[in-house]
């Protein structure tokens, strides 16, 4: 994916009504209110790759500096400026900068040259045609607003602003026309209450439309002609190119509040697709846990009468009769186990580490969703969502190490020291070597969107600093902590397991048990995934809310379902089946990056598809840490309450 958003997919992890989208781009930031003619800074991001016209598909994964000099942009004159970004924002691949574009609040400007005219070598001229080909946006910021261009809705028809210009088109018969001047219009606002002798501006929309001028030049008195209506500016690959960079600006009075200025870019693509998908997941997990309940509620109240009333046979009593109770002579299904239910899984310690990156994960994911959704989360605010991710995550490592190291303990085990040190050390260290191994192939390809190393070792000395510390007093805590007491004693020789049969073969079983929590997401699922991967806003955490609340319950029914069925299958060793059926979700995520990558990308080179398989994969392992842990949590408690209702010797 664009490696500008990659963090944002770690996480993993969004009801466009307007009490939820309004709630979100409530602005994060206070106004900047601009006098009559005072400057107002023009700063330039990262180039960023988008979806193609030609032929609707995504062709490139990398962004790159706008100061590339590959690309011949303007500087200012004391040169480009770094503008002072979060760390959310660094990692996300932002390279805000300033620039030599000249503003003035309310001052109309017309075919200004940018800088004298740059010259394009052929290699230069190649490697600018392949990104227009491959459709890259520019990407500016003015007052906080992204400059875009005004798209147009294919089924609803309505008009929206999308973020980002392109460098160039591509007409009918396949020529690459590099966009050299660019027609900036911005909408402002009158600030209201103001004494009469004084008035303020806000800028409220930032629109670029591009065009490509090629017989645009400098006079020799300075003055510029653009060129407008003349041939447009093409490249050539085989010689030197002339290019002379123009711009205008016009400036528009509008009515649009300075607290609503968000509502254009915020744009929801056929909003009863969701409202569909919603609908249709609400229904589905409604008939499942509906389902569910009535299977093992009847079931249940049944088998635990059946149970607690032959217990109270005396068969001493009856002279060596055999008495028969409702058709019952001795145990059966799920009772039968109850001597092996809680016996320690394999491999306890890993179990365990991965149940508390979970719920760390888990939580972590539903604070953020939740500010997101209270509008705590502005756009306004670059790169703020990667950083809150990181910090909660960083901060929950409390929660982890007390989960992990209680989980373990009830489980039985005794490495104690072990499982203090990899809880916090082990799914870190291993994201961490994976991102970074991602990160070289971004550095190989000098992409801006290369995490700086500097960055990296920012992040370490947090992780260690902060979230060790942490996981190692929740671990202290949760080993202080009394152990889960199982309601049954467990047999010293382990019964024999009959060999499963038909969906309770562990194969069928796990993807039976994913992929109806992945069926309640996927529409939602498609939609991040395409606003990830073509660096466009995100904002219906409405959506997302409640979609990540329906995975929860429908994670939890299918796994219960699962379980169960185990059991009566005398079965005991629940604890990995339960956590890797709902851990196969992540299995389904990553299928769902494949068909994406089949339908609407076409990458056509080695690094891409390295990118865009590595970091799935690594979502899709996230992902499974946290679906997996739900379901063992939401499984162990429902054995603990059936066991805990039977009476056994």
């Amino acid at each position: 994916m664009p490696s500008s958003r990659r963090t944002l997919l770690l996480s993993s992890l969004l009801l466009s009504s307007s009490p939820f989208t309004s709630a979100f781009y409530l602005p994060g930031v206070a106004p900047s209110s601009y006098d009559k003619g005072q400057a107002v800074p023009l700063y330039v991001n990262h180039l960023t790759p988008g979806i193609a016209a030609q032929d609707d598909q995504l062709h490139a994964v990398l962004s790159y500096d706008y100061y590339n000099p590959i690309f011949h942009f303007c500087q200012p004159k004391d040169g480009p400026k770094d503008v002072r970004e979060s760390l959310g924002s660094i990692i996300f691949g932002d390279r805000i900068r300033t620039s030599p574009f000249e503003l003035h609040m309310g001052e109309n400007e017309t075919c200004k040259s940018v800088c004298e005219e740059v010259t394009f070598g052929p290699r230069d001229g190649r490697f600018t045609n392949n990104r227009i080909q491959q459709a890259y946006d520019i990407n500016w910021l003015v007052d906080g607003l992204p400059a875009a261009m005004v798209s147009l809705d294919p089924i609803t028809h309505a008009e929206f602003y999308s973020p980002g210009f392109l460098l160039g088109t591509v007409d009918d018969n396949g020529e690459k026309m590099l966009n050299n001047h660019f027609d900036i219009l911005i909408d402002y606002h009158k600030v209201a209450g103001l004494p009469s002798q004084e008035t303020k501006y806000r800028v409220v929309s930032v629109l670029v439309q591009p065009a490509s001028r090629g017989n645009s030049f400098i006079e020799s008195s300075g003055q510029v002609d653009c060129g407008e209506g003349g041939s447009p500016m093409i490249l050539s690959e085989t010689q030197d190119t002339k290019v002379v960079w123009t711009y205008s600006v016009y400036w528009r009075e509008s009515d649009t509040a300075w607290a609503t200025r968000w509502d254009k870019y915020l744009h929801v693509f056929d909003p009863k697709i969701h409202w569909f998908s919603l609908i249709n997941s609400s229904v589905f997990v409604v008939f499942l846990v509906g389902m569910v309940s009535m299977i093992l509620i009847r079931a249940l109240r049944k088998d635990i009468a059946r149970y607690n009333r032959l217990d109270q046979i005396n068969l001493d009593d009856l002279n060596g009769t055999s008495v028969v109770e409702d058709g019952i002579q001795e145990d059966s299904g799920w009772k039968l186990v109850h001597g092996d239910v809680f016996r320690c899984p394999k491999s306890p310690l890993l179990l365990s580490v991965l149940l508390g990156n979970g719920i760390q994960l888990f939580v972590m994911t539903g604070v953020t969703v939740a500010f997101a959704l209270f509008g705590l989360l502005s756009p306004a605010n670059r790169g703020f969502l990667g950083t809150t991710i990181l910090i909660l995550y960083t901060l929950f490592g409390f929660i982890g190490g007390y989960v992990s190291s209680r989980a373990y303990k009830s489980f039985g085990g005794e490495a104690w020291k072990r499982n203090i040190v990899l809880t916090p050390l082990l799914v870190p260290t291993m994201v961490f070597i994976w991102f970074f191994l991602m990160n070289l192939f971004v550095w190989a390809k000098n992409s801006s969107g290369a995490v700086p190393f500097t960055t990296m070792i920012a992040m370490v000395l947090i992780w260690f600093v902060i979230s060790l510390p942490l996981s190692f007093a929740g671990s202290w805590l949760g080993f202080k902590s009394q152990a889960y007491e199982a309601p049954t004693k467990t047999n010293q020789i382990p019964r024999q397991i009959p060999p499963p049969a038909g969906t309770l073969r562990p194969i069928p079983s796990l993807l039976l048990t994913g992929i109806l929590p992945f069926a309640a997401i996927f529409v939602e699922l498609y939609l991040i995934m395409n606003s990830l991967w073509t660096s466009k806003i995100y904002y219906m955490f409405g959506f997302l809310f409640l979609c990540y609340g329906l995975m929860i319950i429908t994670t939890a029914a299918t796994t219960i379902l699962l379980v169960y069925f185990m059991l009566c299958a005398e079965d005991y060793r629940w604890q990995w089946r339960a956590f890797n059926g709902a851990g196969m979700t992540g299995f389904y995520v990553f299928m769902n990056a494949l068909l994406f990558w089949a339908t609407r990308v076409s990458f056509g080179g080695l690094t891409g598809a390295v990118l865009y398989l590595g970091y799935s994969a690594l979502i899709a392992f996230l992902v499974y840490i946290l679906t997996g842990t739900i379901g063992f949590f939401a499984s162990w408690a429902f054995v603990r309450k059936i066991y805990g209702s039977i009476k056994v010797d």
